[in-house]
């Protein structure tokens, strides 16, 4: 403790001594323009007397006529004085509507508005993130987007109406639940079809062990996939609706398999 107070009182030292630098400073400062403003005041004063010159009536009263015999040009004014007039108004119309432009801005302010600008126009950060990632992942959807990328859900949806309003992206319903593609006119029906239902992780194992053929009954599908025959039942049910699975009965049994169409999609998306 004894070794750190001189250090201390000397920075003290150093820091008062700084601010009384800087208030000379500031003070000399002031003083040349005091001066400055006084010499110039003198100066114009000076020129003034040095220049004052007397008015007196002319011996002629007729307009344009010699008095000693000089020669006498007329010089014609070309200045409208409604002109000069119009534009005085002019400067003043600018004037007030600047001050009120910037009294409207005061109130937005106040008011807790805030102005658009370059940060909420598409191509801000956050809109370029929201684009971005529903490029790379396809049939992806708001609550998605707000969980992998730590958006606020409203921000989420004043990005993508944004990106829709630009034909940027396209919205597809995948039964209550609405899906989002680039609009770039590389995905068909199909294709959206198939990228929809193998996001569920559920219906993918469904498609993938029913096309490997494996695994083509209710029981043999409940079994490898560790759920029950009642939730086989229900996703098999939203399979054979959008056109991926069909069934066929083989005896007692009911037999599943991948739609034919949909095999390359399979592939490509799985």
């Amino acid at each position: 403790m004894c070794n750190k107070e001189p250090e201390s009182l000397k920075f003290m030292g150093n820091r008062l001594v700084e601010n009384r630098a800087t208030n000379l400073v500031a003070h000399c400062i002031n003083y040349r323009r005091l001066c400055l403003l006084c010499f110039l005041s003198l100066y114009l004063i000076v020129t003034a007397e040095a220049t004052e010159y007397v008015v007196s009536p002319a011996p002629n009263d007729e307009f344009g006529v010699s008095v000693a015999g000089e020669e006498v040009t007329q010089v014609r004014d070309f200045t409208v004085y409604w002109q000069f007039l119009l534009w005085l108004a002019a400067m003043q119309i600018l004037s007030i509507i600047d001050v009120l432009l910037h009294l409207a801005k005061l109130i937005f302010v106040v008011l807790g508005f805030k102005i658009k600008g370059q940060a909420n126009e598409p191509g801000s950060s956050s809109q370029s993130k929201v684009y971005d990632y529903i490029k790379t992942r396809p049939g992806t959807y708001i609550s998605d987007i707000v969980n992998k990328l730590n958006l606020n859900r409203g921000a989420v949806k004043y990005h993508i109406k944004n990106l829709k309003a630009q034909n940027k992206i396209e919205a597809y319903k995948d039964g209550g639940k609405v899906r989002y593609f680039e609009n770039n006119f590389s995905y068909d029906n199909e294709e959206k079809i198939i990228i929809s239902a193998l996001q569920n992780v559920t219906s993918k194992k469904i498609v993938l062990e029913i096309r490997n053929g494996q695994c083509t009954t209710n029981i043999a599908l409940a079994q490898e996939i560790g759920v029950s025959r009642a939730t086989i039942s229900w996703y098999i049910k939203n399979l054979k609706d959008i056109g991926i699975v069909q069934e066929t009965k083989k005896g007692r049994n009911i037999i599943y398999r991948v739609n034919p169409s949909y095999e390359n999609f399979i592939e490509k998306y799985k």
